[in-house]
């Protein structure tokens, strides 16, 4: 898995560092987004909350993690699943919150439907999130 990491790093022109490394294998070994204290947590004292808000940051600056808005104003942060640059997200599909287990999913093949806007309206990015009850907390 460090290897896959550490190309990746380097396909985004970015220095392998620690933080860098231990951020993406977080992303990696979790299922679904995850907050700036979801990784917090996991790091320990191994990483300070600067280190992460500032490589979360840049990820998302390059393009190889997104953000996702929800209600609860916690950003939450995926790993973007197309080939993703700097400033252009190709995360134009569906998130899904759980209500119960509060995981959050990106539904890849799920699209943000197109919203017709008025005429001088010019939109640059579209977020939906649904909220309910996973599969796993429905069984």
């Amino acid at each position: 898995m460090e290897d896959k990491i550490r190309t990746l790093l380097k396909g985004y022109g970015l220095s392998i560092t620690e933080s860098r490394l231990g951020v993406l294998q977080f992303f990696y070994s979790n299922n679904g987004a995850m907050t700036h204290a979801d990784i917090e947590k996991q790091a320990g004292n191994k990483m300070d909350r600067v280190t992460i808000y500032r490589t979360l940051q840049t990820f998302e600056e390059k393009g190889i993690i997104h953000s996702i808005p929800s209600a609860d104003n916690m950003v939450r942060y995926a790993l973007c699943k197309e080939q993703c640059t700097a400033g252009h997200h190709h995360d134009n599909h569906v998130h899904f919150l759980c209500n119960t287990c509060g995981k959050t999913s990106c539904l890849d093949h799920v699209l943000v439907p197109k919203v017709k806007l008025p005429k001088g309206f010019l939109p640059s990015e579209s977020n939906m999130v649904v909220r309910g009850t996973c599969n796993l907390c429905r069984a």
